[in-house]
């Protein structure tokens, strides 16, 4: 059912293919990594440009940053390739406004590991990825799968907006959590997924349990359970640890905001843990995850908790390449008989994948 996708041109066979001139939209680590794969496919940009409230005169790889109207005025037409993710309604809707104007190009750049998701990673992983797809349970998570990988390929956000969906459908449709629910969130970050917990279940539950590795975002964490006046509180726990399969010490990247990434040589050292470790057999009934590319690994490190209490699982499904197949072959591996749906709320690139499982008849 996957194989059609691999004809589909990909986003870098059409920039190496164009005459029009490439201009870069955005600056930072994402600009950085796709400045980096068109170099080394011989693929020159000519200019970059900004949003005109962060255009203040600054340069990036040793070209004056732009606005629009300039670009505008140096070409009659020109490809747009987007080289940052953004997530509120008003940024979205002006790069899907340009992607009507122009041809525009939003790569998908894998948050960690090396693997890009172009044709030769998808004939590699062909196999891994159609058996993943057979153990989707509907029809929407089956679409979107599909449309993903086409994303991925192509870069086009007309394959990306259609895989869209609100985080209120998942959790009303499919979640569905009640007031005696025992909360793991790995990857708490500042707690606001906590709060949103709380908020789905009217500030009623059994346990919370919660893992954090950045110590700036965990003191975040304790101020804001305190601030919801859940902790101190016997019924919830938190830990500076990072979400892993087992106790270690690893070295740590952090980076502004939510991401913090496990580095295999750079970075700071910070304590892991697993959560099977940390928790024996306390019950947990739904298990978050948000790992930043360790999701692999802090599943094995939970996988006696999801064997013995088969919770409600939300993981996400974006930072690796290999996610979107891996992870739900992992789960299938781990405990066979979950019901497994994929959910994407909206960002661009492709961030925000969920994949949502479900116990046997439960849903």
């Amino acid at each position: 059912m996957l194989e059609p996708l691999l004809s589909l041109p990909t986003c870098w066979e059409r920039l190496q293919q164009t005459q029009k001139p490439i201009v870069l939209y955005g600056m930072g680590n994402g600009a950085d990594r796709i400045l980096f794969q068109l170099d080394r496919l011989g693929v020159a940009v000519r200019d970059i440009f900004a949003s005109d409230g962060f255009v203040r005169g600054q340069s990036f790889h040793g070209k004056r940053v732009k606005r629009l109207a300039e670009i505008e005025s140096l070409y009659e037409d020109f490809v747009i390739v987007t080289a940052f993710a953004v997530h509120d309604e008003s940024t979205m809707s002006a790069i899907l406004g340009l992607d009507r104007r122009y041809e525009l190009y939003a790569p998908d750049i894998p948050v960690a590991g090396e693997n890009l998701f172009d044709r030769a990673f998808l004939r590699e992983n062909l196999s891994q990825a159609e058996e993943a797809l057979s153990l989707l349970a509907d029809q929407r998570s089956r679409q979107v799968y599909r449309d993903l990988i086409a994303y991925k390929l192509t870069g086009r956000l007309e394959h990306l907006i259609s895989t869209c969906s609100s985080r209120q459908e998942a959790f009303s449709s499919l979640l569905r959590l009640g007031p005696k629910e025992a909360f793991a969130d790995l990857g708490a970050y500042n707690g606001d997924t906590i709060q949103e917990f709380l908020q789905r279940t009217g500030g009623r539950f059994s346990r919370i349990f919660a893992m954090e590795p950045d110590a700036k975002n965990y003191q975040k964490l304790c101020r804001r359970a305190e601030e919801l006046g859940i902790f101190p509180d016997e019924r919830v726990r938190l830990w500076n640890l990072a979400a892993w399969d087992d106790r270690a010490s690893l070295s740590f990247a952090p980076k502004a905001g939510r991401g913090c990434t496990v580095a295999a040589a750079a970075g700071q050292e910070v304590l892991a843990d697993s959560l099977d470790n940390l928790i024996g057999h306390e019950p947990v009934t739904f298990l978050k995850m948000d790992v930043e590319g360790s999701e692999s690994r802090a599943i094995l490190g939970a996988a006696n908790t999801i064997r013995r209490h088969r919770p409600k699982l939300m993981i996400s499904a974006y930072h690796r390449s290999e996610d979107l197949f891996a992870l739900p072959l992992q789960i299938g591996r781990i405990q066979p008989g979950y019901r497994l749906y994929l959910r994407r709320f909206p960002y661009i690139p492709a961030w925000e994948i969920n994949l949502i499982g479900i116990w046997g008849d439960a849903q």
